[in-house]
């Protein structure tokens, strides 16, 4: 062994056998590590949950004929925007308007038998009087005269339902909203009743948006005020989140939620109602709705960078305290906004938790910390 890896052992060696207390001096005086700090401040905090939803229309009409016939005409655009009464399709009127025509002579013809059975009934009634007609013969006048009359009457039905349905050859919006493409073809032949649409319009603004919620948080959002939990006039407006991981700038507000769990899932939907003025939400969409829970009081937001976990794997923060050592701190993390850490306790306001340098420093040591400048809010 040479000379220089022996005297290398040697130093080893003595600083092996140094007692504790002198390993942890000499520690001491090393120069202060900087690190970076956020002072903490107790706030009110509003929890959320993030749950899947869809896109629902908040009205929708799917076009079909009431009348048989051929398609002649569409009077509309694909894809464009109709107001509740526009004329959509065209059918072949024709055999409508001849039912019509029929109509009108047979409430014509109805009239005249009518009329003569009144002028009937005024002659047989004369004749009573002069004792020439019997009272059965003015019996029999009444009866014809009201039978007369309840065949005009048919014949009036009649003429209304071919009226309706010659209107119904002109096919209109029943609501108003964006119509998609057409589902049929000029010269196609329609059947009232027919099981598919000829397009279909979807109101747009506003939307409904479908959140699955399981029934444990349901639960736990009806029984506010357990566990620090405070209801507030703003639990039902809600937020979105799009599929681009953009929030939507409009907020929307709970209308209502089933009043069943499903039981395969454990979920209960909620509707809720999200104004749409530039229709950016569009029916099956999938976003993520932020429903709130309730606000906490006096919780404080720890950047989520400062917090570490323990070996049993409880939550854990390093502070720099008045002397500038540092000091581990076990956490209560309710949950998480944003960047942050909800946390109910082990901080107060004032502590000061290290947030940078953290691989540097032990629990003991002296530290420089520096505050870290404002970051910018997030939603």
């Amino acid at each position: 062994m040479s000379f220089a890896k022996s005297a290398f052992l040697s130093i080893l060696i003595a600083a092996a056998t140094l007692p504790a207390g002198a390993v942890a001096q000499e520690a001491a005086k090393a120069p202060p590590q900087p690190v970076t700090v956020v002072t903490m401040k107790a706030q009110s905090v509003t929890i959320t949950s993030s749950l899947p939803g869809r896109v629902v229309a908040s009205g929708v009409a799917e076009v079909r004929p009431q009348v048989n016939g051929i398609i002649t005409k569409r009077l509309f655009e694909e894809g464009s925007r109709v107001k509740a009464g526009d004329v959509l399709y065209q059918i072949d009127p024709a055999t409508y308007e001849a039912q019509v025509v029929a109509a009108k002579a047979a409430v014509l013809e109805a009239q005249v038998n009518l009329d003569s059975a009144n002028r009937e009934l005024d002659r047989v009634q004369s004749l009573l009087k002069s004792n020439v007609a019997s009272q059965q013969t003015v019996d029999n006048a009444v009866a014809k005269r009201d039978s007369a009359n309840a065949a005009l009457e048919v014949a009036k039905a009649q003429l209304l339902t071919a009226n309706i349905d010659l209107e119904r050859t002109t096919i209109r919006a029943q609501i108003s909203g964006a119509i998609g493409r057409s589902l049929t073809t000029q010269g196609a032949l329609v059947i009232s009743g027919q099981t598919s649409p000829l397009a279909v319009i979807r109101k747009l603004d506003p939307v409904y948006v479908d959140a699955a919620q399981s029934a444990a948080d349901l639960i736990r959002w009806k029984r506010k005020g357990i566990e620090g939990l405070v209801a507030t006039k703003d639990d039902t407006k809600v937020k979105l989140t799009l599929a681009d991981r953009t929030v939507y700038e409009q907020t929307g507000e709970l209308t209502a939620a089933e009043p069943n769990v499903d039981e395969q899932t454990g979920i209960i939907t909620l509707r809720l109602e999200f104004p749409n003025p530039k229709e950016l939400l569009l029916p099956g969409m999938y976003v993520q709705v932020e429903m709130p829970q309730g606000v906490i009081d006096d919780a404080i937001l720890v950047p989520q960078e400062g917090v570490s976990r323990d070996r049993r794997g409880n939550p854990t923060a390093l502070i720099a305290n008045a002397d500038n050592v540092v000091e581990e701190r076990t956490l209560t993390v309710l949950g998480d906004r944003g960047s942050d850490w909800i946390v109910t306790d082990g901080l107060e306001t004032g502590d000061r938790v290290i947030v940078e340098g953290l691989q540097k420093i032990a629990v003991g040591a002296t530290v420089a910390p520096e505050e870290r400048a404002a970051q910018p809010v997030k939603n």
